[in-house]
């Protein structure tokens, strides 16, 4: 792949000689040379450029489980992939060593749309992910991607903060078959002061997948002790939840690690996720997750009518199975909301890098 920066979309000249960067709510204003938050995006000659266009800091073949995402085509591989840098300045990041890069050399590894796609046959993937670091910042990428996939027969996934303007918002999320959002927090002081965004900016996404698209979403929101865990913040979030995006959507609560620059913080405690749990059940949420523990009844799905346990994961690994060919609970014929095949994939927890030359 050319090392060349590659054209990008959604920008526009200013009368001071600056560019400004449309993709996102940032706006970020750049002078020759220089590169917006995200570190991806510059200005180069007076244009907008993608500085990491058909490079990546590694590919994986992942359980889609990880991603998270339980309802759509579960056990199944996924090919993961990601760039460096991110449009957020999240504390807590999990992922820092690839989103919070600001080295190319982070960017060792190089695929082409076509290759990439040819990959997802040769290893089974039944879809591609977008994922490490935030892909709305390889848009031009990830879109290119998602159309070679396409053609032949690979489904798109975006693991994203959600923090994109509208109009990209469009051509991005058109090209995704199934998207994990993440809500990081439901508290604007919070989203700007530990995240550097706007959670307005991640309520209208959410808000537009649900409405406007038929992307498969799924929702994880990263619990972090004493900063955004507090009972009346995850009620006031749960209760926005139901009104807003439906009591159908999978909400998965996950446990955060000491990390980046919160080191400070402790990792949550598993009773923290079940009590969020049972305050999205409450609120009328009908799956709902607890994320990065082993703790097989609160990874496991329910039929939202019987109660009934349709699909058991011990962590990535699914045991018993209980939805019939069209997607219904085989104990009392309720639909299970999401994206299943005849039978479920065989994949478990397995990681296999991947590399090309």
């Amino acid at each position: 792949m050319s090392e060349m920066p590659f054209p990008a979309r959604y920008w526009h000249r200013l009368e001071n000689g600056k560019v400004q960067c449309d993709l996102c709510p940032h706006k970020c204003k750049l002078k020759e040379g220089q590169r917006g938050l995200c570190f991806t995006r510059a200005n180069h000659n007076n244009a907008m450029v993608l500085h990491s266009y058909g490079r990546s800091s590694g590919f994986c073949v992942d359980p889609i489980e990880k991603k998270p995402l339980n309802h759509f085509l579960p056990g199944t591989p996924v090919l993961s992939f990601g760039t460096a840098g991110c449009n957020l300045t999240c504390k807590f990041c999990q992922n820092w060593d690839m989103s919070k890069s600001r080295e190319m050399d982070t960017l060792a590894s190089s695929a082409s749309p076509e290759i990439l796609a040819a990959a997802c046959l040769q290893t089974k993937c039944r879809s591609i992910a977008y994922t490490y670091n935030d892909p709305v910042i390889f848009l031009e990428y990830a879109v290119d991607v998602a159309q070679a996939c396409a053609q032949v027969g690979v489904k798109s996934i975006a693991v994203s903060a959600g923090y994109i303007s509208a109009e990209p918002r469009v051509e991005f999320f058109q090209n995704m078959h199934a998207t994990n959002i993440d809500l990081k927090g439901f508290d604007e002081i919070f989203y700007k002061k530990i995240c550097g965004g706007q959670l307005s900016a991640v309520k209208e996404t959410l808000e537009y997948l649900v409405k406007d698209t038929d992307v498969w979403v799924e929702v994880t929101n990263l619990i972090i002790p004493q900063a955004n865990d507090s009972p009346a913040e995850l009620e006031q979030m749960c209760q926005w939840f139901v009104e807003t995006l439906g009591a159908d959507v999978p909400l998965h609560f996950s446990a955060f690690h000491p990390d980046f620059k919160m080191m400070d913080k402790e990792v949550t405690p598993l009773a923290t996720l079940l009590v969020a749990r049972d305050i999205a059940q409450q609120a009328g949420i009908k799956h709902v997750y607890a994320g990065n523990v082993y703790h097989t009844e609160s990874g496991s799905s329910y039929c939202s009518n019987c109660n009934k346990l349709v699909i058991e994961r011990n962590f990535y690994e699914l045991g018993e199975w209980h939805i019939n060919a069209d997607g219904e609970c085989e104990y009392c014929g309720q639909a299970m909301p999401g994206v299943f095949e005849t039978t479920p994939g065989s994949w478990g927890a397995k990681r296999q890098p991947l590399s090309f030359v």
